[in-house]
């Protein structure tokens, strides 16, 4: 199973209209090689970059068809977007601490033998279907924000 965006590429700078201080789209996702079994897939973007115990989650989004091919630019709401960790639901983008260094953006993709109930959030998911992920791929982006004037 892989994982890629026209967006960026793993390693790569994600763009600014991307973060929560730009235009906070949602990007594209493109999905394949889903292995046999999976019944539901589910996104999930964390930083542990973030100066939290914790990292800090920018989006879950669950209820995502096995066949499903691509989550489009801001497409969301044809899923069911999760909790992130801004108090928000669905897609919060990059919004490091201004001269924090680069932040890493990991964007998780689980292949599920099983549906997820409801709209967990991270930690909730991580433990209670953990044994239900038959495949995991995932990207990595890096947003950094240098702060005003820069």
């Amino acid at each position: 199973m892989k994982l890629t965006s026209p967006a960026f590429a793993t390693g790569t700078s994600i763009p600014q209209r991307y973060a929560k201080l730009g235009a906070n789209d949602q990007p594209e996702l493109i999905i394949t090689g889903v292995p046999e079994g999976t019944v539901e897939l589910a996104v999930i973007c964390h930083d542990p970059d973030a100066p939290r115990p914790a990292g800090f989650t920018h989006w879950t989004l669950y209820g995502i068809p096995a066949d499903t091919q691509q989550i489009p630019m801001n497409g969301e709401d044809a899923f069911r977007p999760g909790p992130n960790d801004y108090g928000d639901i669905g897609w919060g983008g990059p919004q490091p601490p201004e001269a924090h260094g680069p932040h890493h953006y990991y964007f998780w993709l689980y292949a599920l033998d099983t549906a997820v109930d409801g709209t967990p959030d991270r930690d909730s998911f991580l433990r209670k279907y953990a044994a239900n992920v038959i495949a995991q791929s995932r990207i990595v982006g890096i947003y950094e924000n240098p702060g005003p004037g820069t």
